[in-house]
C-alpha cells in the first residue's frame, strides 16, 4: 500500500491528507475511517486529527515534539507505573502521548521547576491557539494531574488544575423504525448478526469483538462480558430471538476462538471490517445521518428508558460506574416531551 499522509488546515480544522493512486480496495480502505471525506478542491481524502490517525499513518507528531532526554526518561517511569498498575494499552497509549506533548512544550525547563501557572500558559499558547478540543484538553489534563501525583514531587499543586467547562452534548439516537432498517440490510448473517448483538445487548464495540462462544449462556438466557471497560465483568440479557440467530450463525461459521472471526481463524474480527459493515447498510437504506456503532448502543440505552425500563437497571446493563452517565438518555428520550402540547395547537 503506497500512500503520504501529512497534517493540513482544511476549513480552519486540524485534519491529516492521505494521499495514494486511485485503486478502488483503497478507497474503500480510507471509508472506514470515522469522518473521512473528500476533497475536491485539494484531491485528497482527509481525516479527523487525532492521535489514532496520526500512529496509523505514521506521522509522528511527534516530529519536532522529542521532550527533554529528562521528559523521555520521566515518560518511561510513567508508562511503567500505568502499566504496573494494570492500565488498559490504550489508556496507557493516550496518558503518555498527553503528557508528552506537555513535557516538550517545556523541554527547556526542568520538570521540578513547573507550576501551575506553566499548566496554564501550555492550555493558551498550545491548546486554544491550535483550536484543540475540550476533550483533548480534558485528556491533558487528567496524564499531568496523574503523573505530578505519584512520579515527581515538584511546585505544581495538582488539587488547583483546573478541567475545561464540559460541553452539554446529547447522544445520538435512532428511532426504532431507523435501527430495524439497518438491521435487516444485510443479508450476510455474519454482518447481521453483529449489528443485531450491538443493538440487542447496548454493547461497545471492542466488547463484541472480544466475546467468545463460551460468553453465551444459553441456559440462562444471558452473556457474560469478561473484561469489558474499566476491567469489569458483567451480564446482559439475551434476547431469544437473538439466541435463535446466533444458533443459525454458529453452524453455518464454527467460530473457534471468538464468536466473531476474521478471515484468519482464531483472529478476532477487524474493528474496522465492522465499521464498514455498518456504513454500506445505512448507505443501502438511505439514512442519511453520520451513523456510527455506538449510535446502536446509545439507541438501546434510550428505547430501554421509554419502554419503562428503571433507569438504575440501564446503568447496570450499560456497565457505567456513575449513574450520571446514564441520566443523559433522559434528555434524549421523547417519551413524555411528545406529551407535551404546543401552545400553538391552541391558536
Amino acid at each position: 500500500m503506497i500512500w503520504t499522509a501529512k497534517l493540513i488546515k482544511h476549513k480552519n480544522e486540524n485534519r491529516i491528507a492521505v494521499q495514494f493512486e486511485k485503486n478502488y480496495r483503497l478507497i474503500q480502505r480510507i471509508k472506514e475511517f470515522e469522518d473521512a471525506r473528500w476533497s475536491a478542491q485539494k484531491m485528497v481524502w482527509h481525516l479527523p486529527d487525532t492521535f489514532e490517525n496520526r500512529e496509523h499513518f505514521n506521522i509522528i507528531q511527534y516530529e519536532n515534539t522529542i521532550p527533554s532526554p529528562e521528559g523521555i526518561e520521566q515518560l518511561h517511569k510513567f508508562k511503567q507505573h500505568l502499566a504496573s498498575k494494570r492500565y488498559s494499552d490504550n489508556t496507557i497509549k493516550t496518558y503518555c502521548e498527553a503528557l508528552r506533548s506537555f513535557l516538550f512544550f517545556y523541554r527547556e525547563k526542568p520538570i521540578q521547576d513547573l507550576t501551575n501557572q506553566d499548566v496554564i500558559i501550555y492550555t493558551n499558547e498550545y491548546l486554544l491557539k491550535n483550536n484543540l478540543s475540550a476533550s483533548y484538553q480534558n485528556q491533558i489534563i487528567n496524564a499531568v494531574k496523574l503523573y505530578f501525583s505519584i512520579i515527581r514531587e515538584t511546585k505544581i499543586d495538582i488539587e488547583k488544575i483546573h478541567r475545561p467547562k464540559r460541553a452539554k452534548v446529547l447522544p445520538n439516537v435512532l428511532s426504532k423504525e431507523e435501527v430495524k432498517l439497518i438491521l435487516e440490510a444485510h443479508s450476510n448473517i455474519k454482518h447481521k448478526m453483529m449489528l443485531c448483538l450491538i443493538y440487542s445487548c447496548g454493547l461497545r464495540c471492542g466488547e463484541l469483538l472480544a466475546l467468545k462462544p463460551l460468553n453465551i449462556d444459553s441456559k440462562r438466557n444471558v452473556i457474560l462480558l469478561k473484561n469489558a471497560k474499566g476491567k469489569k465483568d458483567r451480564i446482559v440479557p439475551l434476547s431469544p430471538k437473538i439466541l435463535d440467530m446466533l444458533r443459525d450463525y454458529y453452524i453455518l461459521y464454527k467460530p473457534k476462538t471468538f464468536l466473531f472471526e476474521g478471515q484468519i481463524i482464531g483472529n478476532q474480527y477487524d474493528a474496522r471490517s465492522l465499521q464498514l459493515i455498518l456504513k454500506q447498510a445505512i448507505s443501502k437504506v438511505k439514512i442519511q445521518k453520520p451513523v456510527t456503532l455506538h449510535w446502536l448502543r446509545h439507541s438501546y440505552a434510550t428505547h430501554l428508558l421509554e419502554s419503562g425500563t428503571d433507569l438504575r437497571y440501564i446503568q447496570e446493563l450499560l456497565g457505567h460506574n456513575s449513574s450520571k452517565t446514564t441520566e443523559i438518555y433522559t434528555h434524549v428520550s421523547t417519551k413524555s416531551i411528545q406529551q407535551i402540547k404546543s401552545p400553538f395547537d391552541d391558536l
